[in-house]
């Protein structure tokens, strides 16, 4: 018997990896005898490096590079086994993460770094990327990235603006004429599960604006900066970013590939499974086993454990879903899907207890809804 497992990182817990071996071990404890896949998964956001690298067996890259607000950090990316495919994760450089509430300042946040990753890898050989752009501490429209490569942004005096969304406010040229030439001759997936346009009422701003720090008096100051800035990609490159679906993704960073990059933006979760070989490595698997930190609608919206549902139900292979803490008002809608759903967190465990003993509740919660999976199989 082969059983595939296959979680999304329980954010705030366990990485991806950490979860399924967990998963494994209660496996294992029902009957050493099973064949077991560790395949974890991630949907494009953050936590997307570490399942990728962990499957085909890839490498990490650390590189110091300046974090939302100018601090040095060390900041990894990711080489594919196949020695080929460079992985990015913008959070690692450019994330929300990597400040404190206080620290959140969407005015002079900058994905600089992310663009120093991108320069780093293409100063190694590579010219083949994936890019996860979830979890973005920043609203600066990717202008930080594209100076980190080269491009350049001025103000009505030929000088340069200061990194960041407000700094927008002044732009009067982009100057692309130093813009690394090795873009153009390279290839971008990037996975993406936003289809926000960059400005307007479901743009970057107003939209996922608020959880970076961006208030109710920023929000249209903001989006007129970005507004400015996609006049004059507009003028210069013939792309209409304002109401184009994804541009608003990692706040306007999205908008950014679309006019400069020769990109593909994808779901996530499409993106991870197409890199990991998911369809060829669960033929022949009789159960998988997935879950995430918190199961509710927006699961069926693009999460990793929906991808691996729909990827299942072709081959005709039952899923088990067991997440950190799934919402009862979504168990209905969530059993369409899913074979077996169950929820770390019960009665008996709370979520403090779940998060604190992650990795051992884990195990003891999946020990005991695949028992009887298992034996009927």
């Amino acid at each position: 018997m082969k059983i595939v497992v296959s979680p999304d990182s329980f954010k705030g817990s366990l990485t991806a990896t950490e979860a399924a071996k967990a998963m494994v071990a209660a496996i294992h404890e029902i009957n050493p005898e099973i064949e077991t896949v560790l395949l974890p998964v991630a949907d494009g956001g953050e936590g997307t490096l570490e399942p990728l690298l962990e499957v085909t067996n890839g490498q990490i890259i650390s590189v110091k590079v300046q974090d939302p607000i100018g601090r040095l950090v060390e900041a990894d990316y990711g080489i594919l086994g196949n020695g080929e495919t460079c992985v990015i994760e913008m959070a690692k450089a450019s994330g929300l993460t990597l400040l404190t509430n206080d620290e959140r300042n969407p005015l002079i946040a900058s994905t600089y770094g992310t663009g120093q990753l991108i320069r780093h890898a293409l100063d190694a050989g590579f010219r083949k990327f994936i890019i996860g752009i979830g979890g973005s501490a920043t609203n600066d429209g990717g202008t930080g990235m594209l100076n980190a490569l080269g491009m350049r942004f001025l103000n009505i005096d030929g000088k340069e603006l200061e990194l960041g969304a407000e700094a927008l406010s002044t732009l009067h040229q982009i100057d692309d004429s130093f813009f690394d030439e090795r873009i153009k001759v390279s290839e971008f997936i990037i996975a993406c599960d936003v289809d926000n346009p960059f400005v307007g009422t479901n743009g970057a701003t107003t939209i996922f604006g608020p959880q970076k720090g961006v208030t109710p008096e920023m929000v249209q100051r903001i989006d007129d900066n970005l507004t400015i800035l996609a006049n004059k990609i507009e003028a210069i490159t013939g792309v209409a970013l304002h109401q184009e679906p994804g541009a608003g993704a990692a706040g306007g960073l999205g908008g950014a590939f679309l006019a400069f990059f020769p990109v593909v933006l994808k779901p996530g979760i499409e993106v991870v499974m197409k890199a990991i070989d998911f369809h060829g490595q669960i033929l022949g698997a009789s159960l998988i086993i997935t879950g995430e930190g918190k199961s509710d609608f927006q699961t069926l919206s693009g999460k990793a454990p929906i991808g691996v549902a729909n990827a299942a139900k072709e081959l005709q292979i039952p899923v088990a879903l067991i997440s950190g803490y799934v919402d009862d008002d979504s168990h209905v809608s969530l059993s369409e899907h899913f074979s077996a759903i169950a929820s770390v967190v019960n009665e008996s465990i709370t979520q403090q207890e779940s998060i604190q003993n992650a990795a051992f509740h884990l195990k003891k919660r999946a020990y005991e809804t695949l028992q009887q999976i298992i034996k009927k199989l």
